[in-house]
Parts: structure tokens; C-alpha cells; sequence
């Protein structure tokens, strides 16, 4: 090849080189068109509304009344007449004791009523005979006044030989074991032919009763809320006039809805210096017999009536030890406010302080990592709406 057809294809080289450079290597972008836009969030004033305001514990029912039914006397058993775990009513006869030992017992009590009442009327019939004898002079004033002990005696007798007779009858009454309580009973505990033991405090337990309707729910509270209830309950500081101060409503693990009404009936005279706690009882209705003693319940205690403002609950978030609710001010930049929270009430959360009625809540836009304080935002308006029953 010639020098100037080496020449002449340079040239075409380096335009390809060239080419290729800038293909590999484009020019600088052009400068950004100007800041990125404010991102937008939902905004809504909280709710105003005057709430009830109900605390919830958990508890355990328990039943009102509760007896080891255990023998009185001693004897072998004769008879159950009882099905295991039925549902009884007080008077009913559980188990029979042989009464035949007893039955001699009060016979043999009888007679010696008779035999007493005998002596005595003899013993009336000497002093009356003495209390003649001696307007004759026939016999002394002493023998009148041993003639009188001794009817006095008889009479103590007589006396002790009817308490015996009682004794024997009632012995032979308790040989029919009857329920002392209505209620549900559990399985007994010995079968016939059995020898129980009675009348002591190692007495045989035959089985034990509990009483179904009503029932009790037993639960704690905590110091403070004693504190808040005691004043509540203080004269003057009522609302409104309440035939049941204190009324409490429970429902069982697998329920849903608050049906079952009850009141407080009972609290401790002391608070358990350990836990700082205080024991409260509340009584209800068990018709239907579905309340079992043992088993545990969530209630709530009417706590009062106040103003509240009320927000979603995700409208909330959670910083270090802190719950800060985001707004937005008048120049549309995001402000974090601490809040105290409180229950959930129609699906909303009770906010206690650090908000008013005038803030511009954040609803909706929390999730975008744009929205910090301070940050400027485009509010659009919404609504907060509470929870339909």
C-alpha cells in the first residue's frame, strides 16, 4: 500500500475514534430544573366528644357461696342419691347413713324420758303427801325438805333425759345428708358401703357445692385507680344522678360485646402492701348458668364522663419511651406534639393532653419518609369518623 493511501485513511480513523468516545463518555447532564415537590398528607381535626370512660380488669368468677359438705355423725354409707356434677336445690338429700345404730339411740332415749317423768311425778306426790303430814306434826321440816330435793333432782332429770332425746333424734336426722346450699355439686367423694367418720373437725368430705345465681367476679385494681373511684364516688361529684354508681359489664374470652350487666358490691378494707393493689368484687345475674366459678372474664368499670379528643390510633407514633401525634402548623410544616394516650373508644384513640380541638392532625401520609418535622407538606382535608356499633 502507497504513503498517501495510508495517509488518506487516517483521518477516517480517528472520526470513528471519535464517535466512539463520545458514545462511551456523554456530555454532563444538564442542571436539575429546580426542588422536588412537598409531599402531600390527609389532615383532620381530632374529634370532640364527651365519652364514658371504662376501665377494664381481669378477673376470675367466683361463686357466692361455696360448702365442704362433710358427715355429722359417723356410720357407714348406705345410699347416694345424687348424679355426679348435677345441679341441686338446697334440702335435697345427697347420701343416707345406716340409721339403724341411731334409731336404737332415740328408743333408748325415750325411755328413759318416761323413765324420769315417772320419778318426777313420784317425787311431786311425796311432797305433796309430806306438805300435809307436817300440819299434823307427823314428820319433821327435814324430811319436807329432802322430799323437795329430791323432786328437784328428778326434775333435772327429766330435764337431761329430754335434752338426750333431742340429741338422739337430731343424730338420727343427720344420717340423711342434705344439700345445705342450691347450686351445682361436684362428685362424691365416697361410695356406699363406705365408713365416714363425723362430728369432728376430721369429719369425712362427701363432696363439696357451689352456688351458681348470682355470681361474683373477683379482680384488683391498682392504687391509683382506687384513689380515682373513691373520689369519683365523693358527694357533688356526679354528672348525673345514677341509681348504680359504680355499674361494671363482663365478657368471657370467647365474646365479643359487653351483654352482661352487673354493680360492685364489695371492696377490700385494705390495699396488699406488696402489689400496691386493692381487691374489688362485683356481682351478676347467671340465669343461664354459663358463668362457672374459676373461670376468668374481662370487665370494665364505669369510670365517669369527660370531654375527650379522639384520633386514629395510627395516627400515633412511637418515639424512644414517647407517643408523638404529627400536625401541621400555619406555614404547613410538620410539627410533632407528645401526647399521653388513653383508651380506645368507638374505634378511636382518647387522647388525655397535648392536643386541642383546632390541631391539623396528619391521618394519612405518616408512611412516607419525606414527612419529618419540620418538613413543609401539602395538607388535603379529611375526616375522622368514629367507630359505628
Amino acid at each position: 500500500m502507497g504513503i498517501l493511501e495510508r495517509l488518506g485513511s487516517t483521518p477516517l480513523r480517528l472520526a470513528g475514534f471519535a464517535a466512539m468516545a463520545l458514545l462511551m463518555h456523554p456530555a454532563a447532564p444538564k442542571a436539575q430544573g429546580g426542588a422536588p415537590p412537598a409531599p402531600t398528607v390527609v389532615v383532620a381535626a381530632p374529634v370532640a366528644k364527651r365519652i364514658i370512660q371504662w376501665d377494664e380488669y381481669t378477673g376470675r368468677f367466683e361463686a357466692v357461696a361455696q360448702v365442704e359438705v362433710r358427715a355429722r355423725v359417723s356410720g357407714f354409707v348406705d345410699s347416694v342419691n345424687f348424679k355426679d356434677g348435677q345441679t341441686i336445690k338446697q334440702g335435697d338429700l345427697l347420701f343416707t347413713i345406716d340409721p339403724r345404730p341411731f334409731e336404737l339411740a332415740v328408743e333408748a332415749a325415750r325411755a328413759e324420758v318416761e323413765r324420769s317423768n315417772a320419778q318426777v311425778s313420784l317425787a311431786e306426790l311425796e311432797v305433796e303427801r309430806a306438805e300435809g303430814l307436817t300440819r299434823n306434826q307427823t314428820i319433821t321440816q327435814r324430811d319436807v325438805d329432802t322430799r323437795r330435793s329430791n323432786l328437784s333432782v328428778a326434775r333435772a332429770g327429766q330435764a337431761s333425759a329430754e335434752a338426750n332425746l333431742k340429741n338422739a333424734q337430731l343424730n338420727l336426722e343427720w344420717t340423711q345428708v342434705r344439700a345445705p346450699i342450691a347450686g351445682r355439686i361436684s362428685d362424691r367423694r365416697v361410695s356406699p358401703g363406705n365408713l365416714v367418720s363425723g362430728g369432728s373437725s376430721n369429719s369425712t368430705l362427701l363432696t363439696t357445692i357451689v352456688s351458681l345465681d348470682p355470681i361474683h367476679f373477683l379482680f384488683e385494681a391498682s392504687e391509683a385507680d382506687y384513689l380515682r373511684y373513691t373520689r369519683l364516688a365523693a358527694p357533688g361529684t356526679w354528672s348525673s344522678v345514677r341509681a348504680n354508681p359504680f355499674p361494671v359489664q363482663v365478657r368471657l374470652a370467647d365474646e365479643t360485646e359487653w351483654k352482661r350487666e352487673g354493680k360492685m358490691d364489695f371492696v377490700d378494707n385494705a390495699l396488699n402492701a406488696r402489689s400496691s393493689t386493692i381487691r374489688g368484687r362485683a356481682i351478676f345475674d347467671n340465669a343461664d348458668l354459663l358463668l362457672t366459678p374459676g373461670t376468668f372474664g374481662r370487665m370494665r368499670l364505669f369510670g365517669g364522663e369527660f370531654d375527650a379528643i379522639l384520633i386514629p390510633d395510627a395516627a400515633t407514633v412511637s418515639d424512644q419511651t414517647r407517643k408523638i401525634v404529627f400536625t401541621v402548623g400555619p406555614d404547613n410544616k410538620v410539627v410533632p406534639k407528645p401526647v399521653t394516650l388513653g383508651p380506645i373508644v368507638d374505634g378511636l384513640r382518647v387522647i388525655r393532653t397535648g392536643l386541642t380541638a383546632q390541631d391539623k392532625v396528619i391521618i394519612q401520609g405518616l408512611a412516607n419518609p419525606m414527612v419529618r418535622p419540620g418538613v413543609t407538606v401539602t395538607p388535603q382535608p379529611g375526616e375522622i369518623k368514629p367507630a359505628t356499633n
